[in-house]
């Protein structure tokens, strides 16, 4: 039995995640990214992240400049910084995020553009 058999899957527009682990100031995920799926265009006020592909390409934007990540580069997130992923790929995109901060919580997502309509309003 793997760890995503094993924890609550999160269904969203795009895909899913699953939280794998979590302690005292971070929180660790497994985002998987449909064929064509986006997550939004958004900031977080408490908490930096770290993703590491694991499974095919992602094409990630981060402060207006996106960067290709193949299974095995990863990227770092920082507080407050503009970011999202998305999948323009025929095949599943699988990373593990890991954030780190004072709150960890999907609370903590301001979301800027959104191809699913959940912009939040400020």
């Amino acid at each position: 039995m793997s760890i995503q058999d094993s924890c609550e899957k999160v269904v969203r527009p795009w895909g899913y995640f699953i939280n794998i682990a979590d302690g005292d100031g971070y929180l660790s995920k497994i985002i998987h990214v449909n064929p064509d799926g986006k997550l939004s265009v958004q900031s977080h006020n408490h908490r930096s992240e770290h993703w590491f592909v694991i499974k095919g390409t992602a094409k990630v934007t981060l402060k207006k400049q996106d960067f290709i990540l193949n299974a095995g580069q990863s990227i770092d997130i920082p507080v407050k910084a503009v970011h999202s992923v998305q999948n323009p790929y025929q095949t599943d995109l699988e990373i593990i995020e890991i954030q780190q901060g004072d709150l960890l919580s999907e609370d903590d997502i301001i979301r800027y553009e959104d191809i699913y309509g959940r912009v939040t309003k400020i």
